[in-house]
């Protein structure tokens, strides 16, 4: 081993050098044109943080997505990239046919949902997908993909449960439809809870706490 150490969670560490947060707050986007990128994602229901135009050539751009902590930026003089080279950025949702929905319901022309034929992440380009999400609708398995009007590509990625070290330590969910589908696994799973124990739980409540808490942390369930 070098210096630099390689802790249990799998970020590298220096000695004597403590950890600082670094959030991603912030990804940038080549277009060619500002305000048909904006009306764009402003239609796909995203948040508008900000529109600055600061003289001629600049101006700034800002919106996020429903439920996440980071956000896109784009505008005049923000960037030298060629409009539309960014591909592969990656969107997570609880349930990936009501995203597609919602998608081609506002008008974009988003792809059939998908799976890889290499397991849970996906190949580039479309040689490898497999038409219909992955069996059982594994988690971090099916896949939907469009593109902004200057070819930036984005992916749809269904998450149910995450991989353990992939949640911080305060569980959270990014909207009320996650929330009650976190609901509805830990309901599931407490009926058959029940049913193994043969009498009903009065504490039903810390159950449910339990099996949500530790499904987002990648956690062995309850049983």
């Amino acid at each position: 081993m070098t210096s630099t150490q390689v802790s249990s969670n799998g970020a590298s560490e220096v000695p004597g050098s403590p950890l600082v947060d670094m959030r991603l707050e912030v990804v940038l986007l080549p277009v060619s044109d500002v305000d048909r990128a904006k009306d764009f994602y402003a239609g796909l229901g995203w948040r508008l943080d900000a529109d600055f135009p600061v003289g001629d050539d600049f101006r700034v751009v800002q919106l996020t997505p429903p439920g996440s902590q980071c956000s896109v930026i784009f505008g005049d003089g923000v960037t030298t990239a060629a409009p539309g080279s960014v591909e592969g950025l990656q969107l997570a949702v609880s349930d990936i046919d009501a995203a597609r929905a919602a998608l081609a319901g506002r008008g974009v022309d988003v792809s059939e949902v998908f799976h890889d034929a290499g397991g849970v992440f996906h190949h580039g380009g479309t040689e490898a997908r497999v038409a219909g999400p992955a069996p059982d609708h594994a988690s971090y398995g099916s896949f939907a993909s469009f593109d902004d009007p200057d070819g930036n590509g984005w992916i749809l990625q269904e998450i149910t449960t995450r991989l353990p070290g992939r949640v911080a330590t305060q569980t959270t969910y990014a909207s009320a439809g996650d929330l009650a589908g976190a609901l509805r696994r830990a309901a599931a799973a407490h009926g058959e809870h029940e049913a193994r124990t043969g009498k009903a739980d009065p504490d039903w409540p810390d159950w449910y706490a339990e099996y949500m808490v530790r499904e987002a942390a990648g956690e062995e369930l309850p049983s």
